[in-house]
């Protein structure tokens, strides 16, 4: 399993469907909104830039061998972006990998007063499952 951060660099994930529900509570109210108003999440925030993936390995942890953790091969991507666009636009957010990157969610807390959040590994273990990897 690849991991495009390094460890010790925060980064930062939301859970799709608990995105949805955002969305879909910031629309219901939207007429009580300025025009473009922003209101971004905090999900899940993963201080050490492993979290993630150690969430994969404990929910596939009896479900066979423990997948190893590796580091994403940013190489090929150097390699294959001269004749992929999508590679080289890849090349483009990895700063994105190299830095802690994590919103405030104030504004959103502000708003509705809650963020919905599943919790990590209960977000990975039904991501897993409807992707039909468990």
């Amino acid at each position: 399993m690849n991991n495009p951060g390094k460890s010790g660099i925060g980064h930062q994930w939301c859970y799709l469907p608990d995105m949805a529900a955002t969305e879909m509570t910031l629309l219901a109210r939207r007429e009580s909104f300025a025009p473009f108003a922003s209101f971004p999440m905090a999900g899940h925030w993963d201080a050490s830039g492993t979290q993630r993936v150690e969430s994969v390995q404990r929910v596939t942890g009896n479900r066979g061998p423990k997948p190893a953790i590796t580091n994403f091969p940013w190489w090929r991507v150097y390699l294959l972006s001269p004749v992929m666009p999508t590679m080289r636009e890849l090349l483009e957010m990895r700063y994105l990998w190299q830095q802690p990157v994590q919103l405030d969610n104030s504004r959103l807390i502000d708003a509705l007063g809650h963020e919905p959040h599943t919790p990590l590994d209960e977000a990975v273990k039904t991501t897993l499952v409807d992707l039909k990897c468990l």
